[in-house]
This record gives structure tokens, C-alpha cells and sequence, in this order.
């Protein structure tokens, strides 16, 4: 049976991944394990040549280039340690994506309008390393900032199992797990690597079944059966997309945190299922895999480095309107800033700020000794 083609995200990834990208994973697993084995001092340095040879033959040379131009020119502008600067420059970083010329001269490196997606993905992310970089640099002591050096900038940067796609690990987290030096055990790590594997199989097994079985993807892009539908269908439908994006993103999350953890390091924690869900602001703390339009990944960076640092649910009344509305205003904008995307992000503002408000009115006295 034909699978739904409409997913394009899921089609991009697999193919990929059949293609090279699951081999270089393998590659990279087998350098990390060697080295914890031989070199445990060395290891980041092992781990960040392989991630730039992966880059360099994925990406080319070109490709290589920008991330490293990238790279360079973040670590450049935090030195100044002004956190507004190093929001200033991602943003002019992001928009480079988005000039039509830029677009154009990138476009005729590659062969195939998938190798310059894979560019474009790659940079996005790298963006928000970089930046997670700046930001902890900015955040720490002086007498800390011997262990935020280029080179540790670049082993975070062109650490594979999260090149392409994430998840973000923050930098503080990794150059702390992966200067730790612990006892390596091969049974362990087998043990670990069997369990994940099955685990990852049968997500992907579920998955598969769900692209090739239930076409949501192939209803949506369709006006005509989506008007004839009930209100009960529509939101079966609904449901249905967001529990299969919820699926696709354990096989796309479980992969690179089933590395993580090979290497000693701690993934984020993986998508928390939609179906258990009850409240919308506590789907957003969470990062549940809730929309098509948002990403894991995107989430957890602008709830560390946007949403806490203005303030958030402990600030005033408007400190919070202003720290939820900047978190979803990047969200829309790294994901592209296309005018549907603006609406998405005021809807789902909208929704949080609804239920806070709910909230607090409830939390009064009064109102609590009527219920």
C-alpha cells in the first residue's frame, strides 16, 4: 500500500537518513565509543573533527564554510558579553537565510533542492547553538570563561547526533557532561544500545503504519473532504495529526538521544504524549509535540533564553504579556516568518494568555469561596 506523501518533513528525514545520515551516525557512535574506551581526555576533540568531516561531506565545503562563518562571527560578538547584541546578531544571522539572493547563490552549490534544505535546516539549528553559546557566556562568572573557548564552542557546534535537526542541549550542559571522565562499561553501553534500538524500531514501525494507513496529511491539503466532514471528524483528524507528530518525533528525537546517552551525556527528556494533556500552558512548560508548525527543539531554547530571562509567569501582569509574546514572535520568525505562521503564533499567545488570566481570577478569594 502507498504510503501519504503530504508529510514532507517525515519523507525529507527517512530519506536522509537511508541515504547517509544514519551512516554517519553509526560512524560517529563508533568514534565516541573508541574514544571513551582509549582517549576519555580527548574525547570532545574526536567527536568535533568527526563532526566536521560529517559536515564537510554532506554539506561541502561551501556548506562547511557558512556554519563555521557562523560559528565565528557568534563567538566574535560575545565577547562584548551585551546579551541585546548577540539577539541582534542571530536575528541578522536568521535573515540571511531569507534574502532572495543569498538563497539563490546557495541554491547552485547543490545538485538537488534537498541538499540545500539540509543546508538551510542545519544552519537554522546551528543558529540556536550558536546563540545558546553567546547567552551562557554572557551568563557566567569571569573566572568561567576559560571553559567557553572556541574550541569548545566549535565541539558544540559540530556535535553530529544533533547537527541537522537537534534536539538542543544547552552549552553549559554539554562542556559539563563532557568534561566529566566516568568509568566506560561496554556491556552497559551495549545493553543501552539494544533497548534504544527496539524501542526507536517500534516507533518507527508505528509511524510507518500511520503514513501508510491513515492519509492525514493527504485529507488536509484536500478543501473538499474536509468540508463534507462532521465536527466529530474534523477532530479526529486533528487529533490524529498531532498524536502522529507526536510519534515522528520520538523516532526523530529517539535517534540522536539514544547517541547522547552512548556518550555519556543526558538528552532532553523526549515528547510527552498530547493525549495527556489538560492545560494549554502546561503543554507549552512541557514542550509536547503539539503543532505541526513548532519544533521540540524551539521550544526548550526560547523557554530558557527568552521566556525565563523576561521574566515569565513571575513577573506583573504585562511583564508576562511581553516575555509570552517575544517567545512566539521568534518562534515564528525562525521558522520562517510567513504571514500564516505570525497568525499561528497570536493564537497560541492568545490561548496562554487566556488560561493564565483564568487562572489568577479564579485564584482570588472571593471567587474561590463561590466555587
Amino acid at each position: 500500500m502507498p504510503q501519504d506523501p503530504m508529510d514532507f518533513e517525515w519523507s525529507y528525514w527517512i530519506e536522509w537518513g537511508r541515504e547517509r545520515i544514519l551512516w554517519l551516525l553509526a560512524g560517529h557512535l563508533l568514534v565516541s565509543q573508541v574514544s571513551r574506551l582509549l582517549v576519555e581526555k580527548y574525547k570532545p576533540w574526536c567527536l568535533m573533527v568527526y563532526g566536521m568531516a560529517a559536515c564537510w561531506l554532506l554539506l561541502g565545503v561551501k556548506g562547511f564554510a557558512v556554519i563555521l562563518l557562523h560559528a565565528a562571527i557568534s563567538f566574535a560578538v560575545a565577547q562584548f558579553q551585551l546579551s541585546l547584541l548577540t539577539w541582534l546578531c542571530t536575528l541578522i544571522l536568521l535573515s540571511t537565510l531569507r534574502i532572495p539572493a543569498v538563497e539563490e547563490t546557495k541554491r547552485k552549490w547543490y545538485d538537488t533542492e534537498n541538499e540545500y534544505y539540509l543546508l538551510l535546516f542545519t544552519v537554522s539549528v546551528r543558529c540556536l547553538f550558536c546563540t545558546s553559546f553567546s547567552l551562557e557566556y554572557y551568563w557566567h562568572a569571569p573566572t568561567q570563561k576559560s571553559s567557553h573557548s572556541f574550541p569548545w564552542m566549535l565541539a558544540y557546534v559540530f556535535y553530529y547526533p544533533t547537527f541537522h535537526n537537534g534536539p538542543l542541549v544547552n552549552f553549559d550542559e554539554f562542556s559539563k557532561q563532557m568534561r566529566r571522565q566516568e568509568a566506560f562499561s561496554v556491556k552497559t553501553n551495549l545493553s543501552i544500545l539494544i533497548v534504544g534500538i527496539i524501542r526507536i524500531f517500534f516507533w518507527w514501525c508505528l509511524a510507518e503504519l500511520m503514513i501508510h494507513l491513515m492519509y492525514i496529511h493527504a485529507l488536509y491539503s484536500s478543501a473538499l473532504p474536509l468540508e463534507s466532514a462532521s465536527y466529530w471528524a474534523l477532530g479526529g483528524l486533528a487529533l490524529a495529526q498531532v498524536l502522529f507528530f507526536y510519534v515522528k518525533y520520538l523516532v526523530l528525537y529517539g535517534v540522536p538521544a539514544l547517541l547522547l546517552r552512548m556518550d555519556g551525556l543526558k538528552p532532553p527528556a523526549l515528547p510527552c504524549c498530547v493525549s495527556l494533556m489538560h492545560s494549554f500552558t502546561k503543554m507549552w512548560r512541557l514542550v509536547t509535540a503539539a503543532f505541526q508548525a513548532v519544533s521540540l527543539l524551539i521550544c526548550r531554547f526560547t523557554y530558557r533564553y527568552i521566556y525565563v530571562p523576561m521574566g515569565g509567569s513571575q513577573s506583573s501582569l504585562l511583564g508576562t504579556l511581553l516575555s509570552t509574546a517575544l517567545t512566539f514572535a521568534f518562534v515564528s520568525y525562525w521558522h520562517g516568518g510567513q504571514s500564516y505562521l505570525w497568525y499561528w503564533g497570536a493564537l497560541n499567545w492568545l490561548g496562554v494568555i487566556v488560561e493564565n488570566g483564568t487562572k489568577r481570577i479564579l485564584a482570588i478569594s472571593l471567587i474561590q469561596d463561590l466555587i
